[in-house]
């Protein structure tokens, strides 16, 4: 099947140059649009693989958005910007995103980028289907994790990152590998996202009424507690 990319950008101009750089170079994919947020979520319909979203749309905040996608899919996101300070990068990153490309960008590093993270979202998962901690179980294969018989509204992102400490317990794991881990090599971004994801778990499982397993081990990393 025809891997499908959603663009979602005001721009026309930068619509018709990625459409151009599709039908050349990418042609194996399929290119869908969408001019505004509203018009995003319409598109969601047609189940796209990846996203390219613009940051500024008419309509919405580009972060914003992604925690309404998020709500749908768990498809990659890569955020098309000229906003490039760390506090960007950590609010778009813990709403949900994968990537940045900053504008103007290189339409090979966009490229690349698509093809690496379809890549990554394709790849087969060899892991154990169901783990369990006490009250706290994590259903690997239905991305879920529930304390106490009730689920945790957790991001993409952050049961990306239980779910690799839980399936390694008792490793400390530094930032710099769960970044490279959860985004890949080649990510553009900061690890410190990996300590706001971590605040924001904690909150989570506080809420619930658990502790969280993910403990700091100060000046290393990470680990998840047995």
């Amino acid at each position: 099947m025809q891997p499908k990319v959603l663009l979602v950008d005001d721009d026309p101009g930068i619509i018709q140059l990625v459409q151009r750089y599709f039908d050349l170079m990418l042609a194996t994919y399929g290119l869908l649009t969408a001019d505004s947020g509203g018009a995003a979520i319409a598109q969601l319909q047609n189940d796209p693989d990846l996203i390219l979203l613009d940051v500024n749309l008419p309509d919405t905040d580009g972060f914003a958005l992604t925690s309404r996608i998020r709500a749908v899919t768990s498809v990659p996101i890569i955020f098309l910007t000229a906003r490039v300070t760390d506090a960007d990068k950590v609010r778009g990153l813990g709403a949900g995103g994968d990537d940045y490309v900053t504008k103007p960008f290189s339409l090979a590093e966009l490229g690349a980028r698509i093809q690496a993270h379809l890549r990554r979202a394709s790849a087969p998962k060899k892991r154990a289907q169901i783990a369990a901690f006490g009250d706290l179980i994590i259903n690997y294969s239905a991305q879920q994790v529930t304390v106490a018989a009730q689920p945790l509204a957790l991001e993409k992102k952050q049961y990306d990152l239980v779910a690799f400490l839980s399936l390694n317990p008792g490793q400390v794991f530094s930032r710099e590998q769960i970044y490279e881990k959860l985004w890949g090599f080649d990510a553009v971004g900061d690890d410190r996202v990996i300590t706001e994801h971590i605040r924001r778990i904690r909150q989570t499982f506080a809420q619930a009424g658990a502790q969280c397993p993910i403990d700091t081990v100060w000046g290393v990393g990470y680990r998840w507690q047995n």
